[in-house]
């Protein structure tokens, strides 16, 4: 009698733990976006954030959202457009250090905006490759051709950059921190959670990455422990020459783009191939260019 009541309850304890195992797997469905997307839904303007170079710069998508981005002319024709992807928390005013030094080299620079991310709409894998599209678009509407512009992508925005990667005949790919796809990392993290069952938004930058055929330059920090630099090393290995990847041995997730990332990067941009006619003109500065 004594065993068929133990049995019982452990029985009911085993049905007890999957049923709340099962509820916990069902709200993480439902909430995922909160676990993927942290953004800052004010508005800002770049001069709040020491980016007096930049001016806002409209473009509609697809899908009928008006996304601001900000956006600042390369200062000679033979200077490319650094098309820049934010991660996936903040706005776009907390990488003002990031493209400093390519503003400061005479580089154009378009910090593309997302839905969301203090702009109209809510964030999606879908949405944010829209948003790129219509940046771009409005970029070409502007003068800048797809051979002048160079693609970086930062955590979560590598996997935009790699997609627009394979749309667009870019100058260049830049990726920082990247991974090879969301649910890789979320299942890394997570071992017993069935993540690549639950997550919509996956950005596969790995099943992506052969399609890419422009030079690419990856970086990574070795101690990253939110997207682990074994991911990173998986990317760069399926990726096409010509390729080049620097392995920061000090550096995590967040402190990867350091002084001696800069001087890699604008190594980088200095190494490509230029063309005197690479913009048909400077990319004339303007608020509100659309694209339809």
């Amino acid at each position: 009698m004594a065993k068929g009541h133990l049995a019982r309850r452990a029985t009911g304890w085993i049905l007890t733990l999957l049923l709340v195992y099962i509820v916990f797997i069902c709200a993480l469905g439902l909430m995922q976006k909160h676990f993927v997307y942290f953004p800052d839904p004010a508005r800002f303007v770049p001069s709040e954030w020491a980016l007096k170079e930049l001016e806002p710069l409209d473009a509609k998508t697809e899908d009928g959202l008006t996304i601001t981005s900000w956006y600042s002319p390369a200062k000679k024709r033979d200077k490319f457009t650094i098309l820049f992807f934010q991660g996936n928390a903040g706005h776009l005013g907390y990488r003002n250090y990031k493209v400093r030094p390519w503003l400061d080299a005479g580089y154009g620079v378009l910090m593309v905006g997302y839905r969301g991310f203090g702009n109209p709409g809510s964030p999606s894998e879908e949405g944010l490759y829209d948003d790129g599209r219509a940046a771009i678009e409005a970029l070409n509407k502007l003068g800048v051709p797809d051979k002048a512009m160079v693609f970086y992508g930062e955590s979560l925005g590598t996997g935009v950059a790699a997609q627009m990667a394979t749309e667009y005949a870019a100058a260049a790919l830049i990726l920082e921190s990247p991974y090879t796809s969301v649910p890789d990392v979320g299942a890394d993290r997570y071992p017993m959670v069935p993540v690549h069952f639950l997550l919509r938004d996956h950005f596969d930058s790995l099943s992506k990455i052969k399609d890419v055929h422009m030079p690419l330059l990856l970086m990574h920090g070795e101690i990253d422990q939110v997207v682990p630099v074994k991911f990173g090393h998986q990317l760069f290995d399926a990726a096409n020459e010509p390729k080049q990847a620097v392995f920061f041995p000090d550096a995590g997730h967040n402190d990867v783009y350091n002084l001696q990332a800069q001087q890699v990067i604008l190594n980088f941009l200095s190494g490509l191939p230029t063309d005197p006619l690479l913009q048909d003109n400077a990319g004339t500065k303007g608020n509100n260019s659309e694209t339809k």
